[in-house]
């Protein structure tokens, strides 16, 4: 037993210092589950993904999540921004995922990296 945990040892450690698991594209693959998932962040009922060819069917409400980095240079931003989007524009139709309790705190920073990799 001894000798498997030390094999196995510096793959978990590893694991914690990656963090989340990546896709082939590079993206964080709980992140995008959660921006995917229509009972979660459900980021493709308004927005178009277009860097990831996995987002199917996207919508057009709201601006393509495109070149993140240029436009939220800061992360906090965006993750303020999905956390509750009414407080810089309150007639935003983006729902406040984090106020409304529809993302928990580490899902909101799975999504924000997630779409901050786009």
């Amino acid at each position: 037993m001894h000798a498997k945990l030390t094999l196995a040892l510096p793959l978990i450690i590893s694991m914690l210092l990656i963090g989340p698991s990546m896709a082939a594209d590079g993206a964080n693959e709980d992140g995008q589950f959660l921006a995917f998932d229509r009972n979660k962040g459900n980021c493709l009922a308004c927005h178009a993904i277009p860097k990831d060819s996995k987002a199917k069917s996207p919508g057009d409400i709201g601006p393509p999540l495109m070149d993140m980095k240029a436009r939220f240079p800061d992360r906090a931003k965006l993750r303020a921004q999905i956390w509750d989007a009414t407080v810089l524009n309150p007639k935003t139709s983006m729902p406040p995922f984090g106020k409304n309790k529809i993302l928990t705190e580490p899902e909101i920073d799975l999504v924000a990296d997630y779409i901050l990799g786009m």
